[in-house]
């Protein structure tokens, strides 16, 4: 077993044209030793491989997990803590060291990727935080019963394709508005509304909608108001605008003050359900769902259950 104190770093090599991940961990590797961290490193060999080295790292003793990727390596990571038993999980503590594609989650805290160093020190301090996990319930078409975890948002409609484009432009161009903007004008060539029901605390809304957003944390900029410790979900629900109002709303959405826009309407929540017709994408933190979830399924949160690590 590993020694007591001891980390175990999970590597997610981030692929661009601009920067080189060799350099990016050998830097990372210079600060955290030159603050006295011990640790063992594992490299992921592809995005799917991430479940499979947090379990690793469990059995073997492990008590504090570092991520150093986004998004969807973190998804992960707590996707696996979550089938552990509350007293095995609560035994250790998740952080992160932003490296991936999209890196909101640990945005939201204060962390950059640009700031390594400043990251080490805050991970260092031990500050631990109990954090909320959003959870989305469902069947697919082969009529097993589902579910998966999130720390961000779940998307429905048009911004789950823009998601995905994001991420895909972000291995290619550095600046996150960039890639953003440029997702925004190949799905002006796409549908943009869908048909959905969606049973809301004590309101029902069945009409043909843009996008909705389901945050347990800020949402990419569609919840800005959520935070992931007070038990509640925040949700965004646009309808279709028109032309200049969609442009409108991007403009607000990169500013983080979409719910300014006429056709956004918020709600606050601890669950709710929806349906969808066939082919509407769903995104879970930031990552496509395998197939638009069969029937009416359910999105809620769990309170407080991970142990993460949160600037000084």
């Amino acid at each position: 077993m590993v020694e007591e104190g001891r980390w175990g770093i999970i590597y997610c090599p981030k692929n661009g044209l601009l920067s080189s991940p060799e350099k990016r961990w050998e830097h990372t590797e210079r600060c955290l030793l030159s603050h006295g961290i011990e640790f063992d490193m594992v490299q992921s060999e592809n995005p799917r491989s991430v479940d499979r080295l947090v379990r690793m790292l469990v059995s073997n003793g492990y008590k504090t997990i570092i991520i150093y990727g986004g998004d969807s390596a973190l998804n992960d990571a707590v996707n696996y803590l979550m089938l552990l038993e509350p007293e095995e999980r609560d035994k250790i503590t998740l952080g992160v060291i932003p490296n991936g594609v999209l890196n909101d989650f640990a945005h939201f805290w204060g962390f950059d990727e640009s700031h390594v160093e400043q990251t080490i020190k805050w991970l260092k301090q031990k500050r631990v935080r109990r954090v909320d996990i959003g959870c989305i319930r469902y069947e697919n078409k082969k009529n097993e019963r589902c579910r998966r975890y999130f720390l961000n948002c779940v998307n429905i409609g048009m911004v789950a394709n823009i998601m995905s484009m994001r991420r895909r432009m972000r291995h290619l161009f550095v600046s996150r508005t960039i890639s953003f903007i440029l997702s925004c004008i190949l799905l002006l060539f796409q549908r943009i509304d869908y048909l959905m029901s969606l049973k809301i605390n004590t309101d029902t809304i069945k009409q043909r909608l843009m996008t909705v957003c389901i945050g347990n944390a800020q949402g990419y900029g569609q919840t800005p108001n959520a935070v992931p410790y007070n038990g509640l979900l925040d949700v965004s629900i646009v309808s279709q605008p028109k032309m200049w109002q969609a442009i409108e709303g991007m403009y607000l959405l990169l500013r983080d003050k979409i719910l300014n826009h006429r056709n956004v309407l918020p709600y606050r929540t601890q669950e709710l359900s929806v349906q969808l017709s066939e082919h509407t994408p769903v995104s879970v933190d930031g990552r496509l769902l395998n197939g638009t979830p069969v029937g009416t399924f359910t999105i809620g949160v769990e309170k407080e259950v991970i142990n993460f690590l949160i600037p000084d």
